[in-house]
């Protein structure tokens, strides 16, 4: 039962552009493969790339440039003293204080959160650290979620052998 499918009205006589030429994907469609090169000697030796050169005379000013600077942190300017102080000094890092608080780890999960949030509420537990905490007590969940899924697929996979 093959109907032939009629053409629209406005779709007769219509036919598709013709196929476009090939590029080389730079595209350039006068460029195909195996063509002669344009270039047959290719790049001269010796030649310097214009990035090279601008990083080859930046490296030669730097002991200059880094000289102005510090001269500059040292007269007072607050900007250059920063900017000498943050490439000198590795940036500091909030270190959290440990914390004791009532936990039960064996709880549901829902209940080591409340815990937690209790903890935060108590002012026991830092907020930043309280959510630390939570986000651990997540992963931990996903992964025993993850766990428990394996152990079903293998029991599974063994009723059925």
């Amino acid at each position: 039962m093959t109907e032939a499918i009629e053409t629209p009205e406005w779709l007769e006589g219509w036919r598709p552009a013709p196929a476009a030429p090939k590029s080389n994907g730079a595209g350039n469609p006068n460029w195909h493969r195996g063509m002669k090169s344009p270039n047959p000697a290719g790049r001269p030796r010796g030649i310097v790339d214009k990035r090279v050169k601008i990083a080859q005379q930046m490296l030669d000013d730097a002991h200059s440039i880094v000289g102005v600077i510090i001269e500059k942190a040292l007269e007072g300017d607050a900007s250059a003293a920063a900017l000498v102080l943050s490439r000198v000094l590795p940036a500091l890092r909030s270190q959290s204080e440990k914390v004791a608080f009532p936990f039960d780890a064996s709880a549901p999960v829902a209940q080591q959160v409340e815990q937690v949030l209790a903890a935060i509420a108590d002012g026991v537990v830092a907020p930043d650290v309280g959510k630390q905490i939570i986000e651990a007590i997540g992963a931990l969940a996903s992964v025993r979620a993850t766990e428990e899924l394996e152990q079903r697929i293998v029991m599974l996979e063994a009723r059925q052998v």
